[in-house]
């Protein structure tokens, strides 16, 4: 089932808000991203392409996934197989500002390395 639409806006505002802290003076070269489609939502950086600067490569950071039925948010990020896995220190909440908190703590350098 897709995101309720209310939660649709404020998970766009926060994202929003959370891809701009990238600093102004470095945004030509590394920027911030997300996604949202059905119960998916996909958190990635861009940065350009070495031998070719005009072109800029989406690097996945985090997914985030809503279960209706259990009204959780689940958390996954990705490994070197470049499949997505449940992230085992908080695999799921109750709310999605909790795994977006988590995504930026990143205690375990998974996300952003």
């Amino acid at each position: 089932m897709a995101i309720r639409e209310l939660d649709r806006k404020r998970i766009e505002r926060e994202l929003t808000e959370y891809c701009d802290r990238v600093p102004q003076h470095v945004r030509h070269q590394l920027r911030n991203g997300f996604r949202i489609s059905g119960s998916d939502v996909v958190l990635f950086e861009t940065r350009p392409v070495w031998d070719n600067p005009t072109e800029w490569m989406e690097h996945p950071v985090a997914r985030f996934r809503y279960n209706a039925t259990r009204e959780l948010w689940q958390l996954y990020c990705q490994f070197r197989d470049l499949k997505w896995h449940s992230y085992e220190p908080l695999p799921a909440a109750g709310s999605f500002e909790i795994l977006l908190r988590e995504v930026d703590r990143d205690p375990t350098g998974i996300f952003w390395g």
